[in-house]
């Protein structure tokens, strides 16, 4: 009987191990790098002054428009204010907007760059998804809209139509 060995194959390519779900070659990369935040001087602006605006509407486009602007934004200062720790919860949500569009963990991990850089994160974020075709200002609902009426939904992620509850005929 022939049992494999355990000991480890150095023969064997090094390279990017493949994301669950996507080839490497089908990685994306960010529209623009981390420090570019003076592409968008209005956002740039708007982000060092009152950050939980540009986290709210990022998370209202990221959630698919299952927590609005308002809630997201309302919650991110309320914990600013209690502990200062706000950046963990917006690093959530840079994972979770990489996950969705297959982004690379750059230029470092997530919490990395939210804790160092929030600001920065937070326009880089929103700088993509206005690249990705939203109007961060409308929210989802009428970005939506937009997109059926300009008769498709290129670009954009939507959920499913729900489904009644019973059968129907």
């Amino acid at each position: 009987m022939h049992f494999p060995s355990s000991k480890l194959d150095d023969s064997a390519p090094a390279g990017p191990a493949p994301v669950i779900g996507f080839p490497v070659e089908t990685r994306q990369v960010w529209s623009t790098g981390l420090c570019d935040c003076t592409d968008d001087c209005g956002n740039c602006c708007m982000t060092c002054w009152c950050p939980c605006v540009t986290f709210g509407r990022i998370a209202e486009i990221a959630d698919g428009g299952s927590t609005s602007c308002g809630a997201s934004g309302a919650l991110y200062t309320l914990i600013a204010a209690v502990s200062g720790c706000q950046w963990i919860y917006s690093w959530f949500y840079r994972s979770k907007l990489r996950a969705q569009y297959n982004l690379p963990e750059s230029p470092c991990c997530d919490c990395c760059v939210h804790f160092c850089c929030e600001s920065c994160a937070l326009c880089q974020e929103y700088r993509e998804l206005k690249a990705r075709g939203f109007d961060m200002t409308i929210g989802w609902n009428l970005n939506m809209e937009r997109r059926q009426q300009a008769g498709g939904m290129v670009g954009m992620t939507t959920r499913p139509p729900a489904m009644q509850d019973g059968m129907m005929r």
